[in-house]
């Protein structure tokens, strides 16, 4: 189908993207941004393809590898002669979490597999690429780092798409609405500094603070 086709594009232009911001932040050469973004793009696709025991997604549609590296390589030079914000590399983040989460959950869908299972696979896609970028670039992965809403959004996303599907409503207009939903819960979040209380845990023999 094009529709569900040109939203894994969209998604993996925009992790390239989030992908070379951060490296920037990291001072890398052309080379190790090229790398990132790589990883950065593939990596929750690769993961959730291995679990269904597929063939990587990029392995047999070069296309992909092809935007990553013309993206990767543009938004470099952008960067030569534009300093981004500081909040870009997260909304980058959101749109492109909000597109490939839901393909993977279409992906885990036709693969016949239940409603909880196609959430887990496409929290998987849509998270564990910005995870491996955070490790690589030595940064608390914005999936684990204190008081985001980063995973649950995504949760709430793809639990929508497969609600709203056992509710009557089509397969597009269910993908929609989850992508809407993730992407706009992560970006009012951005905006307004929203967060998850984080886990404390007092030390033996102290007292409140």
């Amino acid at each position: 189908m094009i529709l569900p086709h040109a939203f894994d594009y969209a998604g993996t232009a925009v992790f390239a993207v989030s992908a070379v911001l951060a490296a920037g932040r990291k001072q890398l050469d052309l080379l190790g941004a090229v790398i990132i973004a790589l990883v950065t793009s593939t990596g929750g696709g690769t993961l959730r393809d291995l679990l269904l025991n597929r063939t990587p997604f990029w392995f047999t549609d070069t296309g992909y590898l092809v935007t990553i590296l013309v993206v990767a390589c543009t938004t470099v030079l952008v960067l030569r002669w534009r300093h981004p914000s500081e909040r870009l590399l997260e909304i980058a983040d959101a749109v492109g979490v909000a597109l490939f989460s839901i393909s993977g959950a279409r992906i885990a869908e036709a693969a016949g597999l239940p409603g909880l299972i196609v959430v887990v696979l496409a929290t998987i896609t849509g998270t564990f690429g910005g995870l491996l970028r955070d490790v690589l670039c030595n940064e608390i992965p914005l999936l684990l780092r204190p008081g985001t809403i980063y995973g649950v959004v995504v949760i709430a996303g793809a639990t929508l798409y497969v609600v709203l599907q056992s509710l009557g409503v089509s397969r597009d207009i269910a993908a929609l609405a989850g992508m809407l939903l993730i992407a706009s819960l992560r970006m009012v979040a951005i905006a307004r500094n929203i967060s998850l209380p984080a886990l404390r845990i007092r030390e033996p023999g102290r007292g409140d603070d």
